[in-house]
């Protein structure tokens, strides 16, 4: 029987206090498949107990390896080595987790047993020829649905791949990280170049596993000739769950918010950098570094902001961040504008389409565009009820935009905020936005 939970939200309101927000999504992901391909025992604090990154804990296990854990974030991860992990008994069930499914294409491609990659209904609508295409140049052999989709089917090619020269045709650091970890596996040197800057936390953790990665401009490059050692990873606290409430703040007046420990990585501030072109005052305090990445303090109070056309370079480091950014255009003075965004409609959901829809539902004028959107903001956001299409990004942006709604906002289809960050809901409500969760069994 599935859960079915639905958000209402009440109008108005103001968010005050501090909050730590759980680990990186991106990093607790790549702490676990590293670790497990590393030689030694891997210690990771702040790891992010949601579905998605458990979902990839549990496909290591399924592949011969030891993990402790997680309790209280904290994981330790028993590696095998590079060449360590055994053939899984069943299918790979991945979830909702695109990333664990991309990534693990590339990783698997070159080990010497075969496999299959499933997921929930969501993730099987999601295009995967972006990395099975490349990855057959390089020799794998992966078989997908005529649609492209999942499941995937990988035989593998231990010692057969090639390693290429790849110029990506669009900014994704999912495509670039699974190349990567195939690149491990392959004879001579695999090279990515991307188009515009995205993620990095790849070519971080591998550097900071001691793998050799070597970084030329926009073109990364990674060979075989390389071992992974165990070390100790600290996760900074996610950007993308921080940005809630960095926009909560902003439109909410009287607001004045801390969070702690946000990973700062330049490849991922675009949100900060967007907000305050805007006008939103956010500080930064505090600096400091844990485990190769750049983390800080944020300090957000509420301020009148206004709307922009937003640049296009600025995009691919705000891409997962987009559908609060447009609550936060619907509160601008004036019109926001985004162009260059045509990956939002290959994300859980159509993020264009959807948000779109759920913003006219609350009387926001907002015109979607084949790569983006155009908002007008300024005017009323009222209550009604939005179809988040299952989407957790869209249900906790819709669930911020009560904070300047007229009446009572309700947000239907909610129970995958539980695959990234399952204490959205408490520390919401801590901070001051007027939340129910309503659940009921289908």
């Amino acid at each position: 029987m599935a859960k079915s939970i639905t958000f209402i939200v009440q109008p108005g309101g103001q968010l005050r206090g501090e909050a730590r927000v759980p680990g990186d999504k991106s990093m607790s992901h790549r702490s676990i498949m590293l670790g497990s391909l590393a030689e030694g025992v891997t210690h990771v604090k702040g790891f992010l107990e949601a579905e998605d990154a458990l979902s990839t804990l549990q496909a290591f296990r399924d592949m011969g390896v030891k993990i402790e854990g997680p309790s209280g974030g904290c994981v330790t991860i028993h590696g095998v080595g590079k060449h360590g992990l055994k053939a899984p008994a069943k299918e790979l069930y991945l979830g909702n987790s695109g990333t664990s499914m991309r990534l693990l294409s590339g990783l698997l491609a070159g080990q010497p047993f075969n496999c299959v990659l499933t997921g929930d209904k969501s993730l099987s609508g999601r295009p995967m020829k972006r990395v099975t295409e490349p990855l057959a140049k390089m020799g794998a052999v992966i078989k997908t649905t005529e649609k492209g989709t999942a499941p995937l089917e990988i035989t593998g090619q231990a010692g057969q791949l090639q390693g290429i020269d790849y110029i990506m045709p669009m900014a994704s650091a999912q495509v670039k990280s699974c190349l990567l970890l195939a690149g491990m596996y392959a004879q001579g040197e695999t090279s990515v170049t991307e188009p515009a800057p995205t993620r990095d936390h790849t070519e971080r953790m591998l550097a900071g596993f001691g793998y050799p990665v070597k970084r030329d401009g926009s073109k990364v490059s990674i060979n075989a000739n390389g071992k992974l050692t165990a070390c100790e990873i600290d996760v900074p606290s996610d950007i993308s769950s921080a940005a809630f409430f960095l926009v909560g703040a902003s439109i909410a007046h009287g607001s004045g918010i801390t969070l702690k420990h946000v990973g700062i990585n330049p490849t991922r501030t675009g949100v900060i950098d967007i907000l305050r072109l805007m006008g939103a005052n956010i500080e930064i305090l505090n600096q400091r570094e844990a485990g190769g990445e750049p983390v800080a303090d944020l300090r957000i109070t509420s301020s009148a902001l206004k709307g922009i056309d937003i640049p296009e370079e600025l995009v691919p480091l705000a891409i997962d961040e987009f559908p609060v950014l447009f609550i936060a255009a619907a509160c601008a003075e004036g019109q926001t504008r985004l162009t260059g965004a045509e990956e939002l409609r290959v994300k859980e959901s159509d993020r264009i389409q959807v948000m779109a829809e759920g913003l006219r539902a609350l009387g926001v004028e907002a015109q979607p565009t084949p790569d983006g959107m155009v908002i007008q903001g300024g005017g009323k956001i009222g209550g009604g009820t939005v179809e988040s299409h299952g989407d957790h990004r869209i249900a906790m942006a819709f669930s911020i935009a009560g904070l300047r709604a007229s009446a009572p906002i309700t947000i239907l289809d909610c129970a995958n905020v539980n695959t990234s960050f399952r204490e959205f809901k408490d520390i919401a409500k801590a901070l001051g936005l007027a939340l129910i969760c309503e659940e009921s069994v289908e």
